[in-house]
């Protein structure tokens, strides 16, 4: 999995590309969120469009990231989940937690509303 992360207007982009099944990127990605925590970044948009698979250690990755989000008062949005993510969202039934955009200015407007 590859991981790009990038914050404007408040909000911490991350784009994510590849597989999402609990590698040391995730690690990474976690370890990425938090320093931008630190920094008092209280929104982000993870876009999914990218990601092929994922498993329930991805799963779990998504969820770990919108507690740390929502337990500090912020939010996040998931954008446009690739095919894969998005029957695995269903399938769980945490499409119905988390807040899902098409698209980035989707995504930004849903945060902004929510801060």
């Amino acid at each position: 999995m590859k991981t790009e992360s990038t914050v404007s207007n408040g909000i911490l982009h991350v784009r994510l590309t590849g597989d999402l099944i609990g590698s040391p990127d995730t690690q990474q990605l976690l370890q990425s969120v938090d320093d931008h925590l630190g920094e008092s970044v209280m929104l982000c948009a993870v876009d999914l469009s990218g990601i092929r698979y994922i498993n329930s250690t991805g799963i779990g990755v998504l969820v770990s990231l919108l507690t740390k989000f929502r337990s500090r008062g912020g939010e996040l949005v998931l954008i446009n989940p690739a095919d894969h993510p998005r029957k695995m969202l269903a399938l769980t039934k945490l499409n119905a937690i988390f807040t899902i955009a098409e698209n980035e200015t989707a995504a930004a407007e849903v945060l902004k509303s929510a801060s």
